[in-house]
């Protein structure tokens, strides 16, 4: 068994398809083929189901993707560990980040992060936090920028980077945005569009309902916040948003019930040895917190 079979077994257990892997790990398909035959003929099971199109783990395969991520990992942290002496900050870091903080958060520090360390590659996956969350858990990625959780798993290290205010907004033309202040009984009584209950902003927005002793009246559910402004905008209810997301089209209320904020930041596995790269760029972040504070 060989390490470059087990690579190629996760990208295509990953990607569901021989060629994307091919094309993922710049080999032929027939390659790509040849070294999932060796490794089943090896452990004597069949990894996959073609069916059509799609490929689909088999029982064995399922069992057997795990422990080859942490073969995976294992090796990357031997590569890791024998260059963290290096002083050039170089090889590959593999981010994941939500669409909000990649659009809004950013940009100006992955340019300068690319600037002065050409040698350096990031790889960026925009995502929801919920999934960079998990991604991070897995071993999949090194770090993730994302809306941290206020219970975070034991072997996840959070370092807070932003405040993020949330601010509950209306349409202008909603019954609520002539009032001077709303309180949150009244804001109750009103539809509502919010992120599904899985996440980590939705799970602000309820634990400040609960400690009312309500709930919010949810007409729809969506994870993306510009999609949310939007359905607020055309008056399909109130939502919960970032400032950076408010504009003219919008009207904040005066609610001082949900005077509440989010946290970003970065996230990575305490039982993981970081690369060169990734705590520069952790190194970045914090000075983006000092400037900001």
């Amino acid at each position: 068994m060989e390490i470059g079979e087990l690579i190629t077994f996760i990208r295509v257990a990953e990607l569901e398809s021989f060629s994307e892997a091919a094309e993922k790990l710049f080999l032929t398909q027939p390659a790509i083929s040849k070294r999932i035959a060796s490794l089943e003929s090896t452990l004597g099971v069949k990894l996959f189901d073609r069916i059509g199109r799609k490929v689909q783990l088999t029982e064995a395969g399922e069992r057997l993707l795990p422990k080859a991520r942490k073969v995976s990992n294992d090796l990357d942290d031997i590569k890791r560990s024998m260059t963290l002496q290096m002083d050039d900050i170089s090889g590959l870091l593999r981010i994941s980040t939500s669409h909000h903080i990649g659009l809004h958060r950013l940009p100006k520090l992955l340019k300068q992060f690319q600037h002065t360390y050409p040698n350096a590659q990031i790889d960026i996956e925009f995502t929801q936090s919920e999934e960079a969350y998990r991604k991070v858990i897995q071993g999949d990625v090194e770090l993730g920028i994302i809306t941290l959780n206020s219970s975070p798993d034991e072997h996840m290290m959070s370092i807070p980077i932003w405040s993020d205010p949330l601010k509950c907004v209306v349409s202008r033309d909603h019954p609520l945005a002539h009032e001077s202040q709303v309180d949150i009984l009244e804001l109750s009584k009103h539809q509502c569009v919010l992120p599904n209950e899985n996440t980590f902003t939705r799970q602000i927005a309820e634990t400040v309902f609960a400690s009312h002793q309500v709930k919010p009246n949810v007409r729809m559910n969506t994870n993306n916040l510009e999609t949310l402004a939007m359905l607020v905008t055309i008056g399909w209810g109130w939502s919960l948003l970032p400032s950076t997301l408010v504009d003219s089209q919008l009207k904040v209320l005066d609610l001082p019930a949900f005077n509440v904020e989010r946290k970003l930041g970065v996230i990575h596995h305490n039982r993981r040895t970081l690369s060169r790269a990734a705590r520069t760029f952790i190194d970045m972040l914090q000075k983006e917190n000092s400037l900001l504070n």
